[in-house]
């Protein structure tokens, strides 16, 4: 790699690490540049992954005193299932082709931006009709791991929204909660992608030191910003990289 495109590579590593230290959706950064920059897209996904786990990290530590039970459940239990969950949507990856991971990336995309638009209206219509107990909190994390360990792109936006519409909590107050969550499954796909040897080390390393540094000015900014900010900021940029990628894939 030249050093223009370390330099690239670094430059989307901070954007995609404070996106992580505010709402979620670094990926949305990082794997667009990573398939600029000529890799195919699972490698791109894993090397985008293990190249944000760092930042995550860091973003967790920031907001560590923040953390608390979610619905009743414990974070260490929340940890444990994502953990495990990720460790097996890792897995599915490496045995996805290329070919068919690249059609999904738009798709998944599509999905994440849906969750995070209807999110706060799906959650006030269903919390005044029905009360969600923990076994439909356990699934629902165990879901989050497993698209975390495979895609991860808008996990940390998806999170948001799935815990407004089952413990009705505001954005705002999941900042804490959800970096952990995204710290932990990067971990899980980490270990998976590099013994199968999925991440390409140059940029990875290139990208890794702008997010550690982009993940510590996330959180910084996020104790900052309202929630209407962050909800805006998040859909912005989750719609605006979905439209990216359907023209890509079918333009």
């Amino acid at each position: 790699m030249t050093p223009l495109e370390l330099a690239f590579a670094a430059a989307a590593g901070f954007v995609g690490g404070a996106m992580n230290g505010l709402a979620g959706g670094g990926s949305f950064a990082t794997l667009p540049a990573l398939i600029a920059l000529g890799l195919p897209a699972n490698i791109a996904n894993a090397t985008s992954n293990v190249a944000l786990m760092p930042a995550a990290a860091a973003s967790a530590w920031e907001f560590r005193r923040e953390l608390g039970p979610v619905a009743g459940m414990s974070v260490a239990l929340l940890a444990g299932i994502t953990f495990v969950a990720g460790l097996a949507g890792s897995l599915l990856l490496v045995l996805t082709p290329t070919d068919t991971f690249d059609a999904m990336i738009p798709w998944l995309l599509l999905f994440a931006f849906v969750v995070m638009l209807f999110g706060r209206s799906a959650a006030d219509w269903l919390h005044s009709r029905v009360t969600i107990g923990r076994p439909a909190l356990v699934a629902a994390q165990s879901l989050l791991g497993i698209y975390g360990g495979y895609f991860g792109g808008g996990v940390g936006l998806i999170t948001t929204a799935v815990y407004g519409l089952l413990a009705n909590i505001q954005p705002r107050e999941l900042f804490a909660i959800r970096t952990l969550m995204l710290f932990t499954a990067n971990v899980a796909a980490t270990i998976i992608f590099i013994a199968f040897a999925l991440v390409a080390w140059v940029a990875c390393l290139a990208m890794l030191t702008g997010s550690v540094l982009g993940g510590w000015a996330g959180a910084w900014i996020g104790k900052r910003m309202s929630a209407r900010q962050v909800r805006l900021w998040t859909l912005l940029v989750t719609g605006g990289t979905t439209i990216i990628f359907f023209l890509r894939a079918y333009g």
